[in-house]
């Protein structure tokens, strides 16, 4: 049993200061029921809670921690350039080394712009787009989340062609009316919409793999149907790799599954879990920014000497290191272990991965896009999360949350976890 007084404590404060007493919603617990911990510290493939308990990560600040928490290589490295000033406003040689990584990286980069978020590149990056072309719809996916802009914080209309609508509070009608929601994995949906409206659409984001619904993938040929679209119409191309920059590949998804889009966004691991965000792609297109172009983006924190700093620690240590073979590795057993303990519990649990990122559905039968993903027993979810944090594993709070390995995790981390659930998986 897990101590919670302090986290408990901590939990009532925060509510009198802090909207919900989370500064992100899905902190809050609110999808699987209970109150949050409140982490102290983290290290390796662990986190340490106001408590005292040690619990295995599965979470990974949501995706950065990729060789595990507060790994030496990063932390020097900030250390070292917190020790030159946190921030100049002024540009510094940082942005300059870890923009030539990133295209080194990732061919389909010409010129990179960084930023402060996720949010903030696929925002930019939509913005640039609309530039670019002169036009002013989008198109993006249902279950695909790229950050909460106002054009992007869209649910699908009550039809295949018909334009979206506020997802949130706060979002004007006339913003929500440019954005067209398709479902994903429909081929037939894409091509209508292009027939419709092709010559008025300026940009398609796509997740490199949807990881906000939980994590479903793109069937064989589907993201060469939307490049092949946007090229016959004109539209740009945009890979959203926040999640799956760096994670699943050096050149992330668009690696894995042979693309070269129009523009990237990118996040997470480029700062190695410190604030920052990154655009980039084509060169023409890139140069419609200002101070070149006429489409305007700043930001005062952008290129950050410590978000450079650490950005390039990361990479440094992916590349000088077998980390994605031995990514691979683990989430192979991860997989193989849990999916053998919930056919050993009759309990039905569709398992998706690929590569270090992961998902468990509690739902019979291949999850393919949000709809499938709906169908999930998500009350037999919070039971099963709150089993395996009484066990010492922290899983993401949510069903439609992804998971995600670390290099700091080793094969003995994922039998302890597999073992966890068979118990959790029988009680259920």
């Amino acid at each position: 049993m897990l101590l919670r007084a302090q986290s408990d404590a901590l939990f009532a404060e925060a509510l009198n200061h802090i909207p919900g007493g989370v500064n992100s919603p899905v902190r809050a617990f609110r999808a699987v029921g209970g109150a949050p911990f409140f982490a102290t510290s983290a290290k390796g493939a662990h986190v340490i809670d106001a408590d005292g308990n040690r619990l295995l990560d599965y979470v990974g600040t949501w995706g950065p921690a990729i060789l595990g928490h507060a790994h030496p290589g990063i932390i020097n490295a900030v250390k070292a350039a917190a020790d030159r000033g946190t921030s100049f406003g002024i540009p510094n040689p940082g942005e300059v080394t870890l923009a030539r990584r990133v295209k080194e990286w990732v061919p389909s980069v010409g010129k990179i712009r960084f930023c402060n978020s996720g949010t903030e590149a696929c925002m930019s990056a939509i913005r640039l787009a609309r530039g670019f072309t002169r036009r002013d719809k989008i198109i993006k996916f249902d279950g695909c989340y790229h950050g909460h802009a106002d054009s992007l914080l869209v649910k699908a209309g009550s039809g295949a062609l018909t334009f979206g609508n506020p997802d949130s509070a706060g979002v004007p009608a006339d913003f929500a009316r440019h954005t067209l929601v398709l479902p994903f994995n429909d081929p037939d949906a894409v091509a209508a919409a292009f027939a419709a409206h092709g010559k008025e659409i300026a940009a398609l984001i796509v997740e490199g793999v949807p990881a906000n619904a939980g994590l479903y993938l793109p069937k064989p040929g589907y993201y060469d149907l939307l490049t092949k679209l946007c090229r016959e119409h004109g539209t740009v191309f945009i890979f959203d790799e926040v999640m799956t920059g760096f994670r699943l590949a050096k050149g992330g998804a668009q690696e894995r599954f042979g693309l070269t889009p129009d523009l990237s966004c990118f996040g997470k691991i480029i700062g190695a879990g410190l604030p920052v965000g990154a655009f980039g792609g084509r060169t023409d297109i890139m140069d419609h920014l200002a101070p070149l172009g006429p489409v305007y983006q700043a930001g005062t924190l952008s290129g950050n000497p410590l978000a450079m700093a650490a950005g390039q620690a990361a990479l440094d240590a992916l590349e000088s290191t077998d980390a994605y073979r031995t990514l691979e590795t683990l989430g192979l057993q991860l997989e193989a272990g849990m999916t053998d303990a919930a056919r050993l519990a009759g309990v039905p649990v569709t398992w998706q991965r690929i590569g270090s990122m992961f998902c468990g559905y509690f739902t019979e039968g291949p999850v393919w896009n949000l709809a499938d993903a709906m169908r999930s027993d998500r009350a037999r979810f919070a039971k099963f999360f709150h089993g395996m944090l009484a066990e010492g594993i922290y899983l993401a709070p949510s069903q439609f949350e992804a998971g995600f390995l670390s290099t700091a995790h080793t094969a003995e981390d994922i039998d302890s976890t597999v073992r966890a659930a068979a118990k959790v998986l029988k009680s259920l």
